[in-house]
């Protein structure tokens, strides 16, 4: 029985349980912020890895390698967002109402968590998720489609550099596009 399904238990007890699984769900959230700093600080390790290497060697080659490491991270970073972002809409869409239920006396004056709501409508959040959206493209894009345009500018052309820049570049176009489609910058579409 999932946590949430109060439907044989006293109201008290349903309230400790609801509220016991938005501290679960308020520390998953936190430990996935964190991953994804770290997601981040990887990626930039990464890029300046392969890039010094790829010089130090004199092998260009070596450069398909940083698709690959930014793509695998940067998936990683999408996955991790969307899971952020899936916890805040349901504490709101679906743990918040069944709580509300209840403890509401009747006065529908309780609003319950707040901050999830306050920072959902701040004026300027759709500025920083679009700031966000781009730096997420440059961080996880920028270098490898740089990295595939010098390769293909200094060469080796042999086949299998070749067919791995397409795959590389396939690999990179999906990831952008699951960046921008899960960038959600102006907020999810609030339940009809």
């Amino acid at each position: 029985m999932p946590i949430s399904d109060t439907t044989a238990v006293s109201p008290e007890h349903a309230v400790k349980a609801l509220l016991s699984e938005y501290d679960a769900l308020k520390a998953e959230e936190r430990q996935r912020i964190s991953v994804r700093g770290q997601l981040l600080y990887a990626t930039l390790t990464a890029v300046a890895g392969i890039c010094t290497v790829t010089a130090t060697v004199g092998r260009p080659e070596l450069l398909l390698l940083l698709p690959l490491a930014t793509t695998v991270l940067g998936w990683a970073y999408v996955t991790n967002e969307h899971k952020i972002t899936a916890i805040g809409g349901y504490v709101h869409g679906r743990l918040a109402p069944h709580l509300l239920g209840l403890v509401d006396d009747g006065s529908r004056d309780i609003d319950l968590f707040t901050w999830e709501k306050y920072r959902r409508e701040d004026p300027l959040r759709r500025s920083r998720k679009r700031l966000q959206l781009a730096a997420d493209l440059v961080a996880f894009c920028v270098p490898p489609l740089t990295a595939l345009g010098l390769l293909l500018l200094l060469g080796p052309h042999t086949p299998p550099v070749l067919i791995g820049v397409g795959a590389a570049l396939s690999a990179v176009t999906v990831l952008a596009a699951q960046i921008i489609r899960y960038a959600d910058p102006a907020g999810p579409v609030p339940p009809t």
